[in-house]
């Protein structure tokens, strides 16, 4: 188990590199770490110069931590993240996010490349998180388990209010003053490595879910325990498949295809989001 000097020791070796001090943190899935490149001023940091810092291996995960202005914002932004299947634990794949709590980031805010769920989805739609179903962690497989560290977190984190709702507001406002596609739904966070089932697909959309993916809910986990805001977004990257009477095949190549469809849309709603955060 982590303790907090690891994410201290770690934060000082981010800040050892600028003087910028980061207010806001993204998280950039699967294809998305192309927004990073429009910051100010901006500071790379690969991942392993950093201490305890895991390092994805996954295509479409660039591996840097990338500090700028963005929008009138400090942001410290990861280009990629770490991820359960790559064979990390829990407490590494949300290590990120304690150590933007050290670095006195106040809000988060993650993406992801998910499959479409709901019906009423297209490829390189956007979906904010409304509410989650972390069916891995609601299972065992989560990173608060384990003693609870009083000076990380409260034992027992509520989860009722998890999306900041001012924030999903703004967001959707954006959205509509320059009509792009946002819907809001429910995430439903696998573990992965593989597509789901078509049965699984028709389970995941009689269980109430919207988008599935496999990351994401651990850090909204973590974030939510450290305290810190939360806001979410889903890159709709493939319409997902719920029949096995047909040819098609979902693949990892078309998830990144779809975010240069994504990236400017989420980059748009981003820069009016942070030019007038909510406080």
């Amino acid at each position: 188990m982590y303790k907090r000097e690891d994410y201290q020791r770690a934060a000082k070796v981010i800040q050892s590199h600028t003087s910028l001090r980061p207010a806001i943190g993204l998280v950039l899935g699967s294809g998305l770490g192309k927004l990073a490149e429009g910051f100010s001023e901006r500071v790379v940091v690969p991942y392993e110069g950093i201490p305890g810092w895991p390092v994805s291996t996954v295509e479409g995960h660039r591996g840097n931590l990338v500090i700028g202005e963005f929008a009138g914002q400090i942001v410290a932004a990861q280009q990629g993240r770490a991820h359960y299947y790559e064979g990390y634990t829990m407490g590494e794949v949300t290590f990120p996010i304690r150590v933007m709590k050290e670095l006195g980031i106040h809000s988060v805010l993650l993406t992801n490349a998910a499959g479409g769920v709901n019906r009423r989805f297209q490829v390189g739609d956007l979906m904010l998180l409304e509410d989650h179903i972390n069916l891995p962690g609601m299972t065992g497989a989560n990173p608060l388990m384990g003693r609870n560290d009083e000076a990380l977190g409260l034992r027992f984190p509520g989860m009722s209010q998890t999306y900041d709702r001012r924030l999903w507001q703004r967001a959707l406002q954006v959205a509509q003053e320059h009509d792009i596609p946002l819907h809001s739904g429910v995430y439903f966070g696998l573990s992965g490595p593989f597509f789901e089932t078509p049965a699984e697909i028709r389970m995941i959309r009689a269980l109430g879910g919207d988008a599935v993916g496999m990351s994401t809910v651990n850090e909204v986990l973590v974030a939510r325990h450290a305290g810190l805001r939360v806001m979410a977004c889903s890159g709709i990257t493939n319409r997902t498949i719920d029949t096995v009477d047909t040819e098609l095949e979902t693949n990892h190549e078309e998830v990144l295809e779809a975010g240069e469809v994504i990236v400017p849309r989420l980059t748009t709603i981003l820069k009016g989001l942070l030019s007038n955060f909510p406080v």
